[in-house]
């Protein structure tokens, strides 16, 4: 324990962190899709010279790059530019309890699309509908449902949903890729910066300085939380296994919530805390109840976490 304990407190906070850091963003006016693209850059520039670092290269297989690009769009394109928006009308603590209930919508859409999981069980349906009443906790579904509020957790909680679909996409058609997790994460986040590259300056026109508060965030947003953070959880998979890795899924939204009442002096609800221990529970029902031993061989790609 010892060994993986570091790394796993470091990349439960470096997650949970990217959620204050995201606001702090948006706050001095950053529009949401150059938080996206400022994050996306800056962890392709160090996911790239972490590649370049170990000797390894970009393959040149067409297919793989399709899928990368695919990938992108579900795991890093649509949904940091969705937390970005939400997150300009709900708290940080708001948007890292929606990101918790990623691991559901990965079983819902593994469910629909992958024969192995069309037969989820007793224990993990209940786990879906329990998540499902915690959205709902979060929500304050008895207030009403017309708040710009409300419309910033949905696009959180749709950026979540993408989280679901974008892992069920890798497991289906990049999961027995002969590529390490760092080629890949590199290619998958290289792809998502052209991407944004591409629709930034038509959504939101030119960039312009943002302050040193904003810059700062975006810098340690982009070259941590989505740079370094992706070889932190693969070396915590291989040093404690893949339950252990798993887990941060639990320990990200304390983070967030902490992190968001202290430097941001952001309002924590009863129903943003009740509903946050339902979607924990949840997530813990749906978990396999048999899971990999630790190995010196990483996994593959599905076993990644996502951020917010």
């Amino acid at each position: 324990m010892r060994r993986w304990l570091p790394g796993f407190v470091a990349l439960s906070a470096i997650w949970g962190a990217s959620f204050a850091l995201i606001k702090v963003a948006v706050e001095a006016g950053v529009p949401p899709v150059w938080v996206a693209l400022g994050r996306s850059l800056l962890g392709a520039v160090t996911l790239w010279i972490v590649l370049l670092l170990r000797g390894e290269r970009a393959p040149r297989d067409r297919v793989l790059w399709g899928h990368s690009a695919v990938v992108a769009v579900l795991l890093n394109t649509v949904p940091f530019t969705l937390f970005s928006f939400g997150e300009t009308r709900v708290s940080s603590v708001l948007a890292g309890v929606m990101n918790a209930t990623t691991p559901l919508f990965t079983l819902l859409f593994a469910v629909l699309t992958v024969p192995e999981e069309r037969r989820p069980g007793a224990r993990r349906l209940c786990g879906l509908a329990l998540g499902f009443v915690g959205v709902l906790t979060v929500l304050g579904v008895w207030r009403g449902l017309g708040s710009g509020a409300t419309v910033g957790a949905l696009a959180c909680l749709s950026a979540a949903c993408c989280y679901g679909a974008g892992f069920a996409y890798l497991r289906r058609f990049l999961s027995g890729r002969p590529e390490s997790v760092t080629t890949l994460s590199a290619l998958q986040i290289g792809c998502a910066a052209a991407e944004l590259g591409l629709v930034a300056p038509f959504a939101a026109g030119a960039p312009h300085w943002p302050g040193a508060a904003a810059a700062a965030a975006l810098l340690v947003l982009g070259g941590l939380g989505t740079g370094l953070a992706y070889l932190l959880n693969l070396g915590l998979i291989r040093a404690a296994g893949t339950a252990v890795a798993s887990a941060v899924t639990y320990v990200t939204p304390l983070w967030s919530t902490a992190l968001g009442a202290a430097f941001l002096a952001e309002p924590v609800g009863w129903n943003a805390l009740a509903g946050g221990v339902l979607v924990i529970a949840a997530v813990a029902l749906t978990r396999p109840r048999r899971v990999p031993a630790a190995s010196a061989v990483p996994p593959p790609p599905k076993e990644r976490q996502p951020v917010g």
